[in-house]
């Protein structure tokens, strides 16, 4: 039986867990309910328009939730979006006590719902320094304080540091626990992108596939961004092909028969300014975050990672390390671009985890 606060909380926050994939562009929340020691009502955010995490634990709960103490990974709205605010449904269902993970960042919020929770005579707790609270919903917090989408750079590479052979192969340097996890990831993240000759190179799907039952449906996909200024994907690519949405970030001015032919294709064709045939990257994320993209998965390749790292839009790195030596001065790696002039210019992770997917192992970890 879940027993100490910390329980509990650890309980709300594997419910968030649960909502990952399905909330966009609402943060993925976790609640529980706790009587007496004893869980009395559960719930996890909704897609949107339908009811929040409290909401749903405050339904189960029904009666008992009177004298209650509500656990809640982040702190509970107090407006009026497209559902009423939580803020009133715990006041109104008689709880005696709200525990939170973390502030809402959002200026609508922003510790305006613990306020009017507490001048209702309800008691507030906050623990800030819970980390897998704000990595949950990392991509929510960048989108909601700066409009942009949150940007990880993911790639699987040799232990030598090449993404390919020399000829460009490079199916398959990561192993199937990791493509499986690759999948899960898609699933999670509003869009994936990549550059022009990944799609050429690979001719990648870009879907999430599996994820328990949830991948394959249209509306479950993520956004598949192709940046080719020049439109060079091929008519015939897998990746038109796929359920979901796809589009093509093309440098202006484009010419209108290719367009044609793209949008005949399925994708959706917008058309960015660049400077030296390289789209505006900066202006891309712009109109993602317009579009409400909170997170984007890039997934190559070594063109379009360089300029990410060189003009500093990435935020997150996971790096699948493989156990296999390629060698090859004319393999690539897997970031290109100018790169640093010395080791001291260097892009450093902090908060970096190591997890072990079969022989493989996944280097994650944020850009200062």
């Amino acid at each position: 039986m879940l027993s100490r606060p910390m329980d509990f909380m650890e309980c709300a926050l594997s419910l968030a867990g649960l909502a990952l994939g399905y909330t966009s562009p609402n943060p993925a929340v976790g609640a529980v309910v706790v009587r007496d020691g004893i869980v009395v009502g559960l719930g996890h955010t909704q897609p949107p328009g339908c009811e929040h995490a409290e909401i749903m634990a405050l339904q189960q709960a029904g009666e008992r939730a009177k004298g209650a103490a509500l656990y809640v990974t982040l702190e509970p709205c107090c407006h009026q979006g497209q559902t009423p605010p939580c803020t009133k449904a715990i006041i109104e269902a008689g709880i005696s006590e709200v525990h939170v993970a973390m502030i809402d960042p959002n200026p609508l919020v922003l510790g305006k719902g613990l306020k009017q929770l507490g001048e209702a005579g309800i008691k507030t707790y906050v623990r800030e320094d819970i980390e897998k609270a704000r990595e949950i919903n990392e991509g929510y917090i960048r989108y909601i304080t700066t409009g942009l989408p949150f940007v990880i750079a993911k790639f699987a590479m040799s232990l030598d540091g090449k993404i390919a052979t020399k000829s460009g192969d490079s199916q398959w340097i990561s192993g199937e626990e990791s493509r499986k996890y690759v999948h899960n990831l898609r699933h999670i993240v509003d869009a994936v992108m990549v550059g022009a000759n990944t799609v050429l190179v690979d001719d990648p799907q870009l879907s999430a596939r599996g994820c328990s039952g949830r991948g394959g449906k249209a509306k479950q996909q993520p956004l598949r961004v192709i940046v080719d200024g020049k439109g060079r994907t091929p008519l015939e690519a897998r990746i038109f092909k796929e359920p979901g949405r796809t589009l093509m970030a093309v440098a202006k001015p484009f010419d209108d028969r290719k367009a044609n032919q793209f949008r005949e294709a399925g994708a959706e064709i917008v058309e960015l300014a660049a400077k030296r045939g390289e789209i505006e990257l900066e202006e891309l994320l712009k109109g993602l975050g317009e579009r409400q993209v909170t997170s984007v998965l890039v997934e190559g390749g070594n063109k379009l990672f360089g300029s990410l790292f060189d003009q500093g839009l990435v935020d997150k790195v996971m790096a699948f390390v493989s156990p296999v030596i390629v060698g090859g001065s004319d393999a690539k790696s897997a970031v290109g671009g100018d790169g640093a002039k010395f080791m001291a210019e260097a892009h450093k992770l902090s908060r970096v985890k190591m997890t072990a997917f079969g022989d493989d192992i996944l280097i994650s970890g944020y850009l200062k």
